[in-house]
């Protein structure tokens, strides 16, 4: 295991102790930064898929209004 030490404001420590007083609060402070590494990696894989989209945009003719109409209605009801 590793140990990291870092500074926080001392009203976050003190609402973070009241609300995981009894917890072992290197299992929650472990399990919130795997939460906020696991963020950050989804937040990418979005930005990246988003960046993928508008590159085929880009690639894409534009289709007439008409066109986009009929392929909305195509198959409902």
């Amino acid at each position: 295991m590793a140990t990291v030490n870092f500074s926080v404001p001392q009203d976050i420590k003190e609402a973070f102790d009241k609300t995981f007083a009894r917890q072992n609060k290197s299992a929650v402070l472990a399990d919130l930064m795997r939460q906020a590494v696991e963020e950050r990696r989804r937040r990418k894989r979005v930005a990246k898929a988003i960046d993928k989209i508008l590159i085929l945009r880009k690639r894409m003719r534009p289709i007439a209004d008409r066109t986009f109409s009929a392929a909305r209605r195509q198959g409902r009801p």
